[in-house]
């Protein structure tokens, strides 16, 4: 079976031709490509374009897999899932993104977001292999987590927001906040371009001693809290492009312990932090992978 996948980002959309493989092995990528995220209907007919040259004279593809960035508008499974939701990308709110797609490559996609997906890839052949309950987060333009519970992506009236979830400002930190819809939630004050605003620098500029990173560490500590406590995922998969910072886990796991202050006894024993926040196992297909993986589950 041969799937185009699509990883629809808010900067770019990474596509991918890949083909199945055998039962509990990942999905092999025959071909990767990107477009730019301009406009709505001129990133969709780039795509089409080079769906048209990947798959050369081979024929359609025989499914189509949709990791998008969000919010997704909609309940899931019903009809309407997947438009775009509030978002400041211009002319993308509300746009019918799988619609657009499926209706250029002839396919009906298999849709949900771009962490849900990776977090189910990460699940399936990855980080969470073997796990029932895990979240896959990802720290870079924005925060945002994926949600597998009990075996299955978790849905409800939407999607899990976990970057949005509000965090407590730390005491020696006057930054507002970039969130344009709620300031100082997670998102508006751990994300790649909250640090770089807050600094003056991007991170990924910033040595590792500068006091930026336990800033960060702390933050998402914060925003981890309901993961654990609420959700008692078994694992969460830290990516993204600042996400994986060389020893920003190594400090998550240090704070996390703290404001967890004993109250979960299972992530006190003796390693057991290491292996609660790891590195993603796909690497950067994570996402790319999602997307196939939603047409896999979907069978």
């Amino acid at each position: 079976m041969r799937i185009a996948a699509i990883e629809a980002g808010g900067t770019k959309f990474v596509l991918g031709v890949l083909e199945a493989g055998s039962a509990g092995a990942a999905p092999r990528i025959l071909a990767k490509g990107r477009v730019p995220t301009g406009r709505p209907e001129e990133t969709v007919a780039a795509a089409e374009r080079w769906f048209a040259e990947a798959l050369g004279g081979a024929g359609p593809a025989d499914a189509l897999g949709l990791a998008s960035f969000g919010p997704l508008a909609g309940r899931f499974g019903e009809p309407g899932w997947g438009r775009i939701g509030p978002t400041p990308k211009p002319g993308w709110a509300g746009f019918d993104l799988p619609g657009a797609l499926g209706a250029a490559l002839g396919l009906e996609p298999a849709v949900d977001t771009d962490v849900n997906a990776a977090a189910l890839a990460e699940g399936l052949w990855g980080a969470s292999r073997g796990l029932r309950d895990h979240v896959y987060v990802t720290v870079g333009t924005g925060v945002g987590g994926g949600v597998v519970s009990n075996g299955a992506l978790l849905h409800g009236a939407g999607h899990p927001e976990t970057g949005h979830v509000p965090v407590p400002r730390e005491p020696d930190d006057g930054y507002p906040g970039r969130c344009p819809f709620h300031g100082a939630c997670l998102e508006g004050m751990a994300s790649g371009p909250a640090v770089a605003e807050r600094w003056g620098a991007p991170a990924e500029s910033l040595p590792p001693d500068h006091p930026a990173w336990d800033l960060e560490a702390r933050y998402l500590a914060s925003g981890f809290l309901p993961l654990v406590l609420a959700l008692a995922t078994e694992r969460i998969v830290l990516g993204g492009g600042l996400g994986s910072a060389p020893g920003l886990a190594e400090r998550v796991r240090a704070r996390l312990s703290e404001r967890l202050a004993g109250y979960a006894p299972r992530l006190d024993e003796p390693g057991a932090m290491d292996a609660f926040i790891v590195r993603p196992g796909l690497g950067g297909d994570a996402g790319l992978l999602g997307a196939a993986a939603l047409t896999v589950v979907a069978r």
